[in-house]
């Protein structure tokens, strides 16, 4: 197979790079995909299930080969919506769906267009799926349930504090607290205080495992992972008259969302992948191909959606991985855990998990993005406001479409506004500068700026800021110069900066 030749030509010796950065990589992924499974509202073998997907056959044929795929957080926000609305059982042929829609996005080499996504947009959603996340799995850190939308869960979180404090009526609500509580608290510190040759254990895995062994010693009455002996044998392939169920309206759309959003998340990763490393470069559209059909396996087996994620591909990059074969067999490790001891995955509190992803949604987040996005001026701060209230108040799809509206408006308030500035520097001259775009739209408020100068005195016409100009506005320029030269005026006009600019406008302009 072509990936395989891919291997044989890296460098000698780079296999074992390969096995020390797949196991770091699985320490990281074991407990994200559990607790991930949970806030989606799936058993957590639906998330081990996708992550072996997401190694074995998606890290095959990857087009990022540094990258891996597996379940992500910025989809269980979107997964749990589905099975509250839907039911589990269409969960399957909702992923299935968007596989095939990925496929088929990258068969048709649409893989660019994702790039094309403002950034803006990106973050904002980023941060409203953290603020999803880390409301909602709050609730589950108290072993309480979450709320029907983002709001309500927002907004019932002093509820959850008073239960993880003060508890009521002989609950465990504040057992459960205490151990999200160390976890989060652990994983704090692990990342400042861990000794330098303990760096590579990732502090989830440090954090669970110590949750776990406080819960088993103290034998804490408090939820725990709920996974079957036989993980293989729980898979149960979608019929055929659930799978022509899905050609519904509602659960075509439901999984157009899902491909999207991977998608987008997905290339995002792996462009953030590619600054890390000197290898090769992402193909776009074979990560496309490669994500559609690991979702369509995924789905087929009763799985959650994948995405590439960036935590677990930049772990890989970090741990020193070289080629595919790491992500691949980091596959290969959660397949032979859960088949070989799952009753070790059974002793985990859900509310440890659920710590993770509360500490998971606050780092995506991450406010340092609105100070990177202040940089170029408030227009990409309000969309990514308004991408992420949005995502909170309504839904995520609502959220990502009021976000890509509010980055179109820009666009075209870039392309058609144009100011006229008037500078009097005195000694009867005045300095005009034309910026953004002259065109037509704009011709009114351009030849009132020009007729209200004086008569009298000199007038230079700058036009550095200008991006654009058309037709009407050249004649309009021109008209005004001989008029008023005609006058006796001194008027100085760069011309040949303006039919520079005219003419790269007409290059650009349809015929």
């Amino acid at each position: 197979m072509k990936f395989m030749g891919q291997l044989e030509k890296s460098a000698p010796g780079a296999w074992k790079h390969d096995l020390l950065a797949s196991v770091v990589v699985f320490l990281v992924a074991l407990p994200l995909c559990m607790g991930i499974a949970i806030a989606s509202g799936v058993p957590p073998a639906a998330g081990l299930i996708t992550g072996i997907v997401g190694g074995l056959i998606t890290g095959a044929l990857s087009g990022c080969p540094l990258q891996v795929s597996g379940p992500a957080a910025g989809l269980a926000v979107i997964v749990y919506e589905l099975v509250q609305k839907f039911g589990l059982a269409a969960l399957g042929p909702i992923v299935v769906l968007a596989g095939l829609f990925q496929l088929g996005a990258g068969l048709l080499k649409a893989g660019q267009l994702f790039r094309a996504i403002s950034p803006s947009v990106i973050h904002g959603m980023l941060a409203g799926i953290g603020v999803l996340i880390f409301s909602a799995q709050f609730h589950v850190m108290v072993d309480d349930k979450p709320r029907e939308n983002g709001i309500q869960n927002l907004l019932s979180i002093p509820g959850a504090v008073q239960k993880g404090l003060w508890p009521v009526d002989g609950s465990s609500h504040h057992l459960a607290a205490f151990l999200g509580l160390s976890t989060i608290l652990i994983l704090i510190a692990w990342a400042k205080l861990a000794p330098k040759k303990l760096k590579w254990v990732p502090g989830a895995l440090v954090a669970v495992a110590f949750a776990t062994g406080m819960a088993k010693i103290l034998a804490l009455p408090v939820r725990y992972v709920d996974l079957p002996d036989d993980l293989l044998g729980t898979i149960q392939f979608p019929s055929l008259t659930v799978l022509q169920g899905a050609f519904n309206p509602d659960m075509l759309l439901a999984a157009a969302t899902v491909a999207f959003v991977a998608s987008a998340e997905t290339l995002l990763s792996a462009t953030a992948v590619d600054q890390m490393h000197d290898g090769p470069r992402t193909q776009y559209d074979k990560e496309l191909r490669s994500q559609g059909i690991g979702n369509m396996i995924a789905g087929l087996a009763g799985g959650l959606p994948m995405t590439g994620v960036i935590v677990r591909s930049a772990t890989n990059v970090a741990a020193g991985a070289q080629t595919r074969l790491s992500a691949m067999m980091h596959g290969l490790w959660l397949l032979l855990l859960v088949a070989a001891v799952p009753f070790l995955l059974r002793l985990v509190p859900t509310a440890s998990l659920a710590a993770v992803l509360v500490y998971t949604g606050y780092k995506l987040v991450n406010p340092e993005n609105v100070k990177r996005l202040l940089r170029y001026g408030g227009a990409p701060v309000f969309i990514y406001a308004a991408t992420l209230v949005m995502i909170v108040a309504t839904d995520l799809l609502t959220g990502i479409l009021v976000g890509l509206a509010c980055s179109l408006l820009k666009v075209v308030y870039g392309l058609t506004h144009m100011e006229v500035r008037v500078r009097n520097n005195g000694v009867q001259r005045i300095d005009l500068d034309i910026v953004g775009a002259a065109t037509f739209i704009r011709m009114p408020k351009l030849l009132d700026a020009l007729e209200s100068l004086p008569r009298d005195e000199e007038v230079h016409v700058h036009l550095h800021g200008l991006i654009y100009i058309d037709h009407a506005c050249m004649d309009a320029i021109s008209n005004w110069e001989r008029q008023r030269s005609s006058r006796g005026a001194k008027v100085v006009v760069e011309w040949e900066e303006l039919m520079a600019k005219y003419m790269r406008g007409s290059a650009l302009s349809p015929a």
